[in-house]
């Protein structure tokens, strides 16, 4: 490997407002070398590469590229300088080709010049290892064709300093080989390779050294090989974590929710599930798995009453509540804990306290013209302490809390509801690693106690561990429904990908 420092940054601070996202934070990486970036969510990971992509400028400290100090005053700069940065959310017009994506904003005449463009994007592609079909537009491409296009962007344009900002949030576990496979590639080559994570098992198989965020500031740099998962886990976090996940057993095992042929078309028109089957039982953790926008949020919001189907019927305890109002449904014994991107829009009120978030859930229940507060407080202090949650007070708006307590929040009111089947959707998105592990015991404990939860997640391997079974969804079809047993990973990313269309193991 070669130990030439391409990007240096020391002392790095960056304010908005009040909040501090970056603190003194020092950091760089070599020529030939994987650096993996390692925080929780908020710890300042995007926030300092975007400050080397010239996004952002910092207040404080000195960025230096290729041995110089630099100072961006714009995202053009960095480029010019070989700095290239693949975002999370892909920069391409679904319109265009991929040539086209490529070339956009570039100087000279294309018409006079393809070919020889052509020509270069092909060496491109051949040199890391990059398949890409020129002509082929972006609303056609899979996430992973979409990323390659990303990186052969940024390529074309001369950059030797890459940064990859969760480039695999979104892939399958295949989509995921092959994109380490061109990672490695790269480094071969002598570019510096920078990848912004947060999951820890990525991190050991492909950097060379990992820098760690906690609260904006640079805890440790490791060499990769020489540290472990549980020591990263310590110092992303700042104390020791189990993170075993202990399946619990249930005896009741009797189906309580059935869905059948259940077609749902959204509100852009398209169909966002077609024919859907599968049933849950008792004492059962169900997990769904699909790539983003398989008809997850569609399936929890039409189980819930939130969305009407176009066929199908969902039977519950023997009765079909397709077509019920979200109140009648909750009356039943289904509690639904959906928690979309912004958790605070649709789960609970942001400006209300915990008391008063509970109280509109319960209020239909009582009876007479007046609210009985007593019983709501009682039950508002009983969800604090079990489920521990960091409040100064039960009469704290709910938006002032932590994104793990808002969380703890949601769902305590719902299990305390005593439902029978409990539906969560991404339950711990933008949570720290002890708040996920809470949530995964307060499921398994429901578990215990024989209600049937429907639990749709995106890391594979929690949901090997937590769930008994896996429904696979793609573009709105079930493609298996899997025993976590023996299951791996690749078989699950077939079926997320479309392959060995309703494969059944349970």
């Amino acid at each position: 490997m070669q130990t030439k420092i391409a990007v240096e940054m020391r002392n790095i601070s960056k304010g908005f407002g009040p909040i501090m996202a970056n603190e003194d934070v020092n950091f760089n990486v070599r020529y030939g070398e994987v650096h993996a970036l390692l925080g929780e969510n908020g710890a300042g990971k995007s926030t300092l590469m975007n400050m080397l992509s010239g996004i952002y400028s910092p207040d404080s400290g000195s960025i230096f590229v290729h041995g110089k100090e630099v100072r961006f005053t714009s995202p053009k700069e960095p480029i010019q300088m070989g700095i290239g940065m693949i975002h999370q959310h892909f920069k391409l017009i679904d319109i265009f080709t991929a040539l086209e994506n490529i070339i956009l904003g570039e100087k000279g005449n294309f018409l006079i010049e393809k070919d020889k463009i052509t020509d270069e994007i092909r060496e491109i592609s051949e040199k890391f290892g990059l398949g890409i079909q020129q002509n082929k537009k972006v609303y056609d491409m899979s996430v992973g064709e979409k990323q390659t296009l990303e990186i052969i962007k940024v390529l074309f344009r001369g950059a030797n300093i890459l940064i990859l900002d969760e480039p695999t949030a979104v892939l399958t576990p295949q989509e995921i080989k092959k994109l380490f496979e061109i990672i490695n590639n790269m480094k071969t080559a002598g570019c510096a390779v920078i990848i912004i994570t947060h999951k820890l098992n990525e991190v050991k198989e492909i950097s060379d050294r990992v820098t760690v965020l906690r609260k904006g500031r640079s805890i440790a740099t490791f060499e990769t090989a020489k540290t472990s998962i549980q020591e990263l886990t310590e110092k992303m976090v700042g104390k020791s974590i189990d993170l075993s996940i202990k399946k619990a057993e249930s005896t009741q095992k009797k189906e309580i929710l059935k869905v059948k042929d259940l077609t749902v078309v959204n509100k852009e028109k398209i169909q966002a599930l077609q024919g859907v089957s599968f049933s849950l039982k008792g004492g059962e953790i169900l997990g769904v798995a699909g790539i983003a926008g398989s008809g997850q949020k569609e399936l929890c919001e039409t189980i819930a009453g939130l969305s009407s189907a176009e066929s199908g019927r969902i039977i519950f305890e023997d009765e079909n509540i397709l077509g019920k109002s979200p109140r009648e449904i909750i009356r039943l014994g289904i509690r639904m804990g959906f928690i979309p991107e912004d958790r605070l829009g649709m789960g609970l009120v942001a400006s209300m306290d915990i008391v008063h978030n509970l109280i509109l859930k319960d209020y239909q229940g009582q009876k007479g013209i007046f609210l009985k507060r007593k019983h709501i407080v009682e039950k508002a202090e009983k969800i604090v302490k079990r489920l521990d949650i960091d409040t100064p007070s039960i009469y704290h708006p709910v938006r002032k809390l932590s994104g793990g307590n808002i969380q703890k929040v949601l769902l305590g009111r719902e299990i305390d509801s005593d439902p029978k089947v409990l539906i969560t959707a991404y339950p711990v998105r933008g949570l720290d690693i002890g708040a996920s592990f809470k949530i995964y015991d307060l499921l398994n404990e429901q578990k215990k106690n024989g209600v049937g939860i429907l639990f749709i997640g995106e890391d594979l391997d929690i949901l090997i561990d937590l769930c008994d079974r896996i429904l696979v969804l793609c573009d709105g079809k079930v493609t298996g429904i899997l025993d976590t047993k023996d299951v791996s990973k690749e078989d699950i990313g077939l079926l997320m990908a479309g392959e060995n269309i309703l494969r059944q193991e349970a």
